[in-house]
């Protein structure tokens, strides 16, 4: 009997009374950080460090999501093919702009959409619209006039798309494609979207912007759209102008 009792002390469980398993796990694999423990500055110093790695996550998975929505083309048909407005020369559409048309005008020959929205307005002493240039480049390209609407007071890609969903509500139309550089098309497809769009991309691949012009405007629109969700399109449109 004594040496049964003496074998049962030998094997007594070593657990702390009331410690659970999940409380072992979670001193052992989630233990609270050094500098958050020391408090004072130390636990300030770590708050930032930790706070910069997530704005730097945070802009990363943005700038990924720029560039992998510029590589998306949309297949299947809307309501209209959406074209976002660029610089216009005297009723010439720039280079960049010129770009843009020609992938509405393959989108228009492949069926997308029964209608084209151009959008732009002008800058002082300007005698043309980018919409106005726009809309007669496509007319040249075989597009009907008929079938172009005209959006031409807007100066900013959220003033342009908030005319076009009045434009829109007026004639039904809710499902659109939005055309533009492949750096901007995520943005514009949030704002679409935030305006009540069910919207969709398709970006050109001809366009004159390349090189490290084309990394930096990357970089500008991943900030652009790490703030918009943030602090709204609208908002962050009315502060870079």
């Amino acid at each position: 009997m004594t040496e049964m009792g003496s074998n049962n002390i030998g094997t007594l469980d070593e657990t702390p009374v009331g410690t659970t398993l999940t409380s072992t796990l979670q001193r052992r694999f989630f233990k609270v950080p050094t500098w958050w423990r020391r408090g004072g500055w130390r636990r300030l110093l770590g708050c930032c460090t930790v706070l910069s790695m997530l704005i730097v996550m945070y802009f990363a998975v943005s700038l990924f999501q720029v560039w992998s929505t510029g590589r998306s083309q949309h297949q299947g048909s809307v309501d209209a093919i959406v074209v976002m407005g660029a610089a216009q020369y005297d009723g010439r559409p720039s280079p960049q702009l010129q770009a843009r048309l020609d992938h509405v005008v393959e989108l228009w020959n492949q069926g997308v959409a029964p209608t084209v929205i151009v959008t732009g307005g002008n800058q002082p002493g300007d005698r043309f619209t980018e919409a106005e240039s726009s809309t007669n480049y496509l007319v040249e390209q075989g597009v009907p006039a008929a079938v172009i609407i005209a959006e031409d007071t807007g100066h900013s890609s959220w003033e342009s798309l908030q005319n076009v969903a009045s434009l829109a509500r007026e004639r039904g139309i809710t499902r659109i494609v939005l055309v533009s550089d492949p750096y901007h098309t995520l943005r514009v497809r949030l704002m679409a979207e935030e305006l009540g769009f069910q919207a969709y991309t398709s970006s050109t691949q001809t366009g004159p912007v390349k090189g490290w012009n084309n990394f930096k405007r990357h970089l500008q629109e991943a900030a652009g759209v790490a703030l918009g969700r943030v602090l709204g399109f609208e908002r962050v449109e009315s502060l870079a102008s």
